[in-house]
């Protein structure tokens, strides 16, 4: 498994940190834009708001789902190699989508091949930002999240013009060119960098927790194959880990409601009668919003007081986006969207630039990736469900309302559960501390005796006391 590098946080960790930020732009960025091709995709193949909204689910999901699978390449090929994979794929997908004739095509190419190269893009980042840097890595990952900011504001901008004059499918041919980039980023990472381990002791140990080899062949693969699922899949994490089982549970109900207002708001303003143009300029105002909220939000978290809050920084984000989604059922007049998307960004810059590093702080560095794949595997559940539920909810009632309570009730739910359950553990952890540091005093105690004063008279005597120390 890849461990920090030697130089971890020189000078060219800042030229991986540049790629990394564009790479996420690429990738994490581009999901947006698809609110601007909704309208037109149903209009081309005739299909409903439910059909139609399969297709950014789908491409979202495999951006999230092939978490363990990029975890393996990484760890037989290394970032570079999956990263530069990933940009070709993504390429890949969208050239062949500008041909596609009907809309289960355009699942299968913007959707599952476009979505899988985005994964390797953008995971792979996310690792190698996570073995260059040590002691800036909170504000690293802010500044580098802050390219899904730039992804966001230019994205929306870009497909607005190149529709107008291209239509959907040449612009979808000019993106194929535009994610072909994604090859240069992971060109800019050192080929064996990734291959020279700090901490030489963590293999050892780990092979010592296996169990020995049988001498069964049947068993044996059984063995391997449970093997190679905890190292890229981390079951034994979720379920002895009790931070990284809410955290996961809770992100994972959270994704039910977060990306609904960004493929639903530009149809949702044109439906009220806002200009296409000014329409696509809200998520851009959310992006660019984002380019400075990001980076502050990282510089905030990365203090050192709040080291031990990062978790419920990250649920007070979660709990003012759903608060936040509420706006748009009030009105749908161009200026008050301006100030939900203004709103909108503060907490989705909390969100954006805590989520990772809350799970760099639940788990160790050694086992991220695992944890990640895992993590990732479960958020694109969510995410491909989320999308095309709305997708019914409007189909069924024609109103938008109740597709931004549907991701309000999802989001404020998810904080209140994180919040509640961080609290209850971290009782329960200092109960246990306490309990622990009885027991030692008892056990110092000779003969496990204690003097204990008999109010009855005025004689002490001796009492033993039994004391069990219980450990979470």
């Amino acid at each position: 498994m890849p461990q920090a590098l030697e130089r971890a946080e020189g000078c060219w960790s800042w030229v991986v940190l540049l790629a990394c930020l564009v790479a996420q732009g690429l990738t994490l960025g581009f999901p947006t834009c698809i609110g601007i091709f909704f309208t037109e995709l149903q209009h081309e193949f005739q299909a409903s708001n439910s059909e139609t909204s399969w297709f950014p689910s789908i491409q979202t999901a495999m951006l999230h789902a092939g978490g363990p699978l990029c975890s393996i390449l990484v760890g037989r090929f290394g970032c570079r190699a999956t990263m530069m994979l990933g940009g070709a794929l993504a390429s890949l997908g969208m050239v062949a989508s500008s041909f596609c004739r009907t809309l289960s095509q355009l699942y299968l190419t913007a959707g599952f091949i476009t979505g899988l190269g985005m994964c390797f893009s953008f995971q792979s980042s996310i690792t190698a930002m996570g073995l260059y840097f040590t002691r800036w890595r909170v504000l690293a990952n802010a500044l580098a999240s802050a390219g899904v900011s730039l992804g966001i504001m230019l994205w929306p901008l870009l497909s607005r013009y190149l529709l107008e004059d291209l239509g959907w499918r040449g612009t979808f041919l000019i993106f194929g060119g535009v994610l072909l980039h994604g090859c240069v980023c992971g060109a800019i990472l050192r080929p064996g960098a990734i291959l020279r381990p700090v901490a030489t002791s963590v293999a050892p140990k780990i092979r010592e927790d296996l169990p020995p080899p049988s001498k069964r062949p049947t068993r044996g693969f059984l063995v391997a194959c449970g093997q190679a699922i905890q190292r890229h899949l981390a079951f034994d994490i979720l379920l002895h880990n009790a931070g990284y089982r809410v955290y996961t549970l809770g992100v994972v109900w959270m994704i039910m409601g977060f990306p609904l207002p960004h493929v639903f708001l530009v149809p949702y303003a044109t439906r009220h009668g806002v200009d296409e143009h000014r329409a696509a300029l809200l998520i851009s105002i959310i992006g660019f919003s984002n380019i400075f909220l990001r980076p502050m939000a990282g510089l905030v978290a990365g203090r050192q007081d709040f080291a031990s809050h990062r978790k419920y920084l990250f649920s007070l984000a979660t709990l003012l986006n759903g608060l936040t989604n509420l706006v748009c059922t009030v009105s749908a007049d161009f200026r008050v969207l301006v100030g939900y998307c203004l709103v909108y960004s503060v907490s989705m810059s909390g969100i954006g630039a805590l989520l990772f590093q809350v799970l760099m702080d639940i788990v160790p560095m050694d086992r991220f990736p695992s944890a990640l794949g895992l993590f990732t595997i479960l958020e694109s559940i969510s995410i491909l469900i989320s999308p095309p539920l709305a997708g019914l909810l409007l189909d069924t009632t024609n109103n938008f309302s109740y597709v931004f309570y549907m991701s309000s009730f999802f989001l404020v739910s998810a904080a209140l559960f994180m919040s509640g359950s961080f609290c209850a553990l971290r009782k329960k952890e200092r109960q246990s501390r306490q309990v622990q540091a009885e027991g030692a005093v008892t056990e110092a105690a000779p003969e496990g005796t204690l003097t204990v004063e008999d109010t009855d008279s005025s004689e002490k005597r001796l009492h033993t006391e039994i004391m069990y120390v219980t450990s979470v």
